[in-house]
């Protein structure tokens, strides 16, 4: 494989010295002369000694930048470098805030709503999610029990943190999103990862998962519709889940639901907290970046139990406080657009759901790649390993999902994440929250560049 070239984001300094030439330099070595030298080594000798402590929480150190940032970031700077490079690696719609949302957040600068909120969120938003919630999902909660956040990221994190111990063990099935792991580590938890097969839709075994379980365990993350594979858990593999689940009075449930609303037919979505016994024991997480077209509002919540919430809370009244009250604005109006959002968010899935169906056929051509279809979100997660060990002329040799990214973004031009981020490295991740378009340009660039790659050669 041929090595990524190095990089590195710390700034070179260089300490400008005096032309041995300048008259004010001779001046000043005649002056002082050689026990001014030695004097001054003394004090450079000094200088080191008493260096500042540049050591990093081991904590900290532990934790693994967002690969799907970076990769993201390498596209970006790509660009502006003048490379035609297509990224489709971070999970961002390329479709505008809905008119009316951005017109309430205008409103609310315009109003000179631009103050503090409360730290949980504004009464009237923490209101309209769990009508939201009720409505939708078939969970009832008081706005005591509802935390507003900055985005869903904040909101998960803050609940690890919130009922994690060091010592405590995560459940984390595998594919995942790149941050949970870190956020259990950040914790001082361990994260325990739960395979899965993409035969069965990359969805969790209860075999598994009782396997798996042991007195460490306190929380269990689960992702429906799902970063990165876009399975969705159908209700009765969940409610299997659950039976699991009453077993162990210590184990709680994460419920990250951001994808929510794009969900392809016939597949529906199931809040884990609405099945019977699990509305205790389940941290909801939500938000509008996905659905709404929201990323940069930076908005998401949690619906749990109060006490819960109440930690949650004490977090963020010590971190951030509350989440911006121009967004809070914004997402009032978006729980306004009706239910599940609306036309404005039908929209948007029917072209997810033409953009995913073409990528899916377009790969179901290529030789030996295998393939789960997506019944929700916004990514494909496709099996490449049997390109595995094969070798490239003028590249290398394909020995992973990351060399096999890399190959990608430097003989196609696109750039994709690879699977071992997400904890399986037999895939790559494909975000569709892209332009039809380029996203034919994309796979016309795809399959020029795998046939490039020469067959492995049996030993």
């Amino acid at each position: 494989m041929a090595a990524a070239p190095a990089t590195s984001s710390a700034p070179s300094f260089s300490t400008p010295t005096r032309p041995a030439s300048d008259p004010s330099s001779v001046r000043f070595t005649r002056a002082w002369g050689k026990g001014a030298t030695a004097a001054r080594a003394r004090r450079m000798s000094a200088v080191r000694a008493e260096a500042v402590d540049a050591s990093i929480s081991p904590t900290v150190s532990a934790l693994r930048p967002s690969k799907t940032m970076a990769i993201t970031d390498q596209a970006t700077a790509l660009r502006q470098a003048g490379v035609p490079v297509i990224g489709l690696a971070a999970g961002e719609p390329d479709f505008d805030t809905p008119a009316s949302i951005a017109e309430a957040g205008m409103n609310a600068i315009r109003d000179g709503y631009t103050r503090y909120t409360p730290n949980a969120g504004t009464l009237e938003l923490r209101k309209a999610i769990c009508n939201k919630l009720q409505e939708e999902n078939g969970i009832s909660y008081s706005p005591d029990q509802v935390l507003v956040s900055n985005g869903a990221k904040q909101c998960i994190t803050q609940a690890v943190l919130a009922v994690c111990s060091p010592g405590d063990e995560v459940l984390i099935p595998a594919p995942y999103w790149v941050s949970y792991p870190e956020m259990a580590t950040l914790a001082g938890a361990a994260p325990v990862i739960l395979p899965t097969n993409i035969s069965e839709n990359f969805l969790l075994s209860p075999e598994i998962l009782a396997e798996k379980i042991s007195e460490k365990s306190r929380l269990l993350i689960l992702c429906s519709p799902s970063n990165p594979t876009g399975s969705v858990y159908p209700k009765d593999l969940l409610e299997k889940i659950a039976d699991i689940v009453k077993k162990h009075p210590r184990l709680l449930v994460l419920s990250d639901e951001i994808y929510e609303h794009i969900i392809y037919q016939p597949a529906t979505h199931t809040s884990f907290a609405s099945l019977p016994g699990m509305w205790e024991r389940t941290l909801t997480v939500n938000g509008f970046s996905k659905a709404f077209a929201m990323t940069g509002w930076r908005l998401g919540y949690l619906a749990a139990p109060k006490h819960f919430v109440a930690a949650c809370g004490k977090i963020q009244s010590q971190f951030t406080s509350g989440a911006s009250s121009i967004s809070q604005k914004a997402g009032l109006a978006a729980l306004n657009l009706g239910y599940a959002g609306g036309e404005a968010v039908s929209t948007m899935v029917k072209a997810f759901q033409e953009r995913r169906d073409y990528l899916v056929n377009g790969f179901k051509e290529i030789p030996g790649v295998k393939i789960s279809e997506p019944k929700g979100a916004f990514y494909l997660f496709i099996d490449f390993s049997s390109y595995y060990g094969s070798e490239v002329e003028g590249f290398g040799t394909i020995s992973d999902s990351e060399s096999l990214c890399i190959f990608l973004l430097e003989k196609a031009q696109v750039a994709l994440v690879p699977g071992d981020a997400f904890g399986d490295d037999t895939c790559v991740r494909i975000s569709y929250a892209a332009a039809l378009s380029t996203l034919q340009t994309a796979m016309v660039k795809i399959k020029e560049a795998v046939a490039l790659i020469k067959p492995r050669v049996a030993a």
